[in-house]
């Protein structure tokens, strides 16, 4: 299976205009089931997306590769508030992630550029959440305008890109070409 086929789950088709009150929500689930949820999701005609990565593990006699959730026990939907209930009663979605009892709209940017970096199919993998250290913007290429911090393993550069809202953070490798510092004052704002 490719990575470019199977990371992505939505249904394009049935996604009306931004402006009618969609929005991305992260949805929490059981643990291991977020390919079963994102399915049940994508049947009923909702959009989803559910961020997979490749990884290689291996026993005594053999190796495997597998498809592992980016983002442990999360699935993220679109939908309007209103609709939530036809997510939350499906087997194993536990809750939406929320804030002083409201669901937590999930940036659209990030979700866009976290989507853009996997139709990539650039090296993303998981990455212990940071929220300190030199923050910097891409200024080329498919993540353009996103901000991370940075941080160097070996020669290369990668870009650690956070969601603040589960506090998940995923590493990308970019071309330090690409990057640029974010100025003290915008950061604050």
């Amino acid at each position: 299976m490719n990575l470019r086929d199977a990371p992505i789950m939505d249904a394009p088709e049935s996604l009306p205009e931004a402006g009618a009150g969609l929005n991305w929500y992260a949805l929490y689930t059981c643990p291991r089931h977020e390919k079963c949820v994102a399915q049940q999701i994508e049947q009923r005609s909702i959009a989803c997306f559910l961020p997979l990565y490749r990884s290689v593990r291996r026993w005594k006699d053999r190796r495997k590769e597998l498809e592992l959730a980016l983002f442990p026990g999360y699935v993220f939907v679109r939908l309007a508030l209103k609709d939530r209930l036809r997510v939350l009663q499906l087997p194993s979605a536990v809750r939406l992630v929320s804030f002083n009892g409201q669901p937590a709209v999930l940036p659209e940017a990030e979700i866009e550029g976290l989507r853009q970096q996997l139709a990539r199919g650039g090296g993303v993998e998981p990455h212990p959440y940071l929220s300190v250290g030199r923050r910097v913007r891409v200024c080329g290429g498919p993540m353009q305008g996103l901000e991370g911090i940075i941080v160097r393993r070996k020669d290369r550069c990668r870009l650690v890109f956070s969601l603040d809202l589960i506090m998940r953070s995923v590493a990308v490798e970019v071309d330090e070409s690409e990057v640029e510092p974010v100025a003290e004052s915008k950061r604050r704002n």
